[in-house]
């Protein structure tokens, strides 16, 4: 039985923080991962193991900050156009299903299968069955106004 030898250690674990990358997303583990397999490299080439190691340190280091910047530039350059959660409700067109009155603290409406609380955005009230636009969103209440009968849904 042949025993396993550094430069496959350095693969292997080369492997388990590619690995590890796969789930977290940070680019980081990537870093250490590319170390490895550098050092890999020159484990095979006879390099003695500290050296391997200082080789390790380098490559790291200098990939976190040349590779990784360059990672999250182009894997996240659509995220910040995606909008999530109550972002995501901001243009939404819905209905009103409650009076909307600033002054007697009523108003829901409904949007995207949901039941919001809401206010009118420049304090008018709209009544009941009105189309509304969504204008912004404050905590759990959505500002909202009332559309043309052109726009409506």
């Amino acid at each position: 039985m042949e025993s396993i030898e550094i430069w496959q250690i350095w693969l292997i674990v080369a492997v388990v923080f590619f690995v590890v990358e796969i789930f977290s997303s940070t680019f980081v583990f990537l870093c250490f991962s590319l170390g490895c397999v550098i050092s890999s490299i020159f484990a095979y080439l006879g390099v003695v193991v500290w050296a391997q190691f200082l080789v390790f340190s380098v490559i790291t280091f200098i990939s976190f900050f040349t590779v990784r910047p360059l990672m999250v530039k182009y894997a996240y350059r659509k995220s910040d156009k995606v909008k999530t959660n109550a972002d995501a409700l901001v243009g939404s067109k819905g209905r009103v299903t409650e009076i909307i009155d600033l002054k007697k603290n009523t108003g829901r409406v409904f949007v995207h299968g949901d039941d919001w609380k809401a206010e009118s955005e420049n304090g008018e009230i709209i009544q009941q069955n009105e189309q509304i636009k969504v204008t912004q969103v404050n905590s759990t209440i959505l500002i909202v106004t009332k559309i043309n009968k052109e726009d409506q849904i």
